[in-house]
């Protein structure tokens, strides 16, 4: 996955204003291209990623996410993973990243530790061929987790998805509203994004992939 105009290594997405500024002066212009498996290509430009970014930073302030809150997001390398930290950045919220890996107890644990009523997950995530149902290890830490109100989930498995209603949002269906005329001025002004990762090593598999990803 690739970001222009910035690049940059062991870095996964660029900073609220470098998007803001570039989507000014090249809407056009290609700024995030994402290649998955099985060899298929996503392409946002300048333009439609400060867009998305608006979209989502409208659904947390609608979940309740306020300047200063956080936000846990527990997702692989896809490009709602850049727009997730976008939209925190336009809202002054905090993105805590959550490493991928983790298991169902270590995973609520963490969740506790950042006392974030809203994450942001995926249904699952293909690796080597084989798809790895993220959700299912979701829904096992958030049993005994009253922290979590909202879940918000990237769709990208294509297998049944285990659902709770009233907590479970699509993320699609989340940035469906179009943004208010008010965000997307806001949109264009400085933010101050801020991205926490939690204590702990990334698995070595997750480390070495962070280090081939080209921002």
């Amino acid at each position: 996955m690739s970001i222009d105009p910035v690049r940059r290594r062991n870095s996964v997405a660029p900073t609220t204003r470098t998007a803001q500024l570039s989507a000014l002066g090249r809407p056009s212009r290609v700024a995030l291209r994402w290649i998955s498996e099985p060899d298929h290509t996503e392409e946002l430009t300048h333009g439609e990623l400060l867009d998305q970014a608006a979209r989502a930073a409208t659904a947390l302030t609608r979940l309740g996410v306020r300047a200063g809150d956080r936000v846990a997001v527990h997702l692989p390398l896809i490009p709602e993973s850049v727009i997730a930290t976008l939209a925190c950045g336009r809202i002054d919220a905090v993105r805590c990243s959550l490493p991928m890996g983790l298991r169902a107890h270590e995973l609520r644990e963490r969740l506790r530790e950042l006392d974030a009523a809203v994450l942001i997950t995926a249904d699952g995530d293909q690796r080597s061929g084989e798809t790895r149902a993220l959700k299912t290890v979701v829904d096992r830490a958030l049993a005994d987790c009253t922290v979590v109100r909202s879940v918000l989930v990237v769709h990208r498995a294509p297998r049944p998805v285990p659902w709770t209603p009233g907590r479970d949002l699509w993320w699609h269906e989340a940035l469906r509203p179009r943004p208010s005329r008010r965000s997307r001025s806001r949109g264009l002004q400085q933010a101050r994004g801020a991205l926490v990762a939690l204590p702990g090593r990334l698995p070595e598999k997750t480390r070495a992939e962070s280090r081939n990803l080209e921002v």
